[in-house]
């Protein structure tokens, strides 16, 4: 049995920019993401090869979260389109209309709730799959047990791959993106690391506070000397980058295992959302399973 944890706010985004055919709901709102993401799921419930029988997906809603509180530069909503903003609480009816479980954040990320199931179920199933490429899930890799899916480019990233890719092991990733950045969730990194010096750096000492002070270790790492002095001074600031990056694997998640069973669509309530944005044709029709208790 394989446990899929989905990013629903990533696919979310995903549909809105994404090619597919806009929708008009009957009031006049644009609904072209909530369906994309409805259609995206029906697909993976219907993927023979993933074998998808229990899932979860997780959303950010709102977009912050405690750590905006943590730092004034951490991502937020601003300058999000309007249109997708609308959709944040219609894509989780339309999910739960689907029949399937959602996490939706508020205090916490998206990302939260998907390293918290990773870690509460990976020993209770053959293999979690988080459903996204983010960079920084890539922290709760465990062997073939924990995986990420890229459905896009149709990739499984284990944690082999991951330490071929990146040269670094997944306990190493926060300190990563602490010392590069993230652009996505307004992680500015330190001045002067890039990819190459974070991951001769962490592939030899695994986090920041193993990397000596003295230079002489830093063999085959270009401006050692600059980065040294560089991360002497900001010593605070990245251990905050990293604080930021690390993704909280606690977080308070009803649910049990059972609970993420999908039993099928709830006849009624998938015919009910249907009908209020004015879906017809295949996607009506289309899961391959109904649960006619719902």
């Amino acid at each position: 049995m394989r446990l899929h944890l989905v990013d629903g706010t990533f696919e979310l985004f995903r549909a809105h920019y994404g090619k597919r055919p806009g929708h008009i709901g009957p009031d006049g709102r644009d609904l072209k993401a909530t369906v994309g993401v409805v259609a995206s799921l029906i697909a993976l419930l219907e993927d023979a090869a993933e074998q998808c029988t229990h899932l979860a997906v997780a959303f950010d809603n709102p977009i912050e979260s405690f750590r905006n509180e943590l730092f004034a530069g951490y991502k937020t909503g601003a300058g999000m389109d309007p249109a997708l903003v609308a959709q944040m609480d219609e894509v989780e009816h339309a999910v739960r209309a689907l029949g399937v479980t959602v996490w939706s954040m508020d205090r916490f990320e998206a990302d939260d709730a998907l390293a918290t199931g990773a870690r509460r179920f990976g020993a209770r199933v053959e293999q979690v799959r988080i459903m996204t490429p983010d960079k920084d899930l890539g922290q709760c890799l465990r062997g073939q047990q924990v995986v990420q899916v890229d459905r896009i480019r149709q990739k499984v990233i284990d944690e082999g791959a991951l330490r071929e890719r990146r040269g670094i092991g997944p306990a190493s990733i926060p300190d990563w993106l602490a010392l590069v950045g993230d652009t996505a969730d307004g992680i500015p990194g330190l001045p002067g690391f890039g990819e190459k010096a974070a991951t001769a750096l962490l592939g030899r000492f695994e986090h920041i506070e193993a990397i000596p002070a003295d230079t002489a270790a830093w063999e085959g790492v270009r401006g050692a000397t600059k980065l040294a002095a560089t991360l002497a001074e900001r010593k605070d600031d990245v251990l905050l980058y990293r604080k930021l990056a690390t993704l909280m694997d606690d977080v308070p998640l009803s649910e049990d295992l059972e609970d993420l069973c999908w039993r099928g669509a709830p006849r009624r309530a998938y015919a009910q959302w249907c009908d209020r944005v004015g879906i017809g044709g295949s996607l009506r029709s289309r899961p391959s399973r109904w649960d006619d208790g719902g």
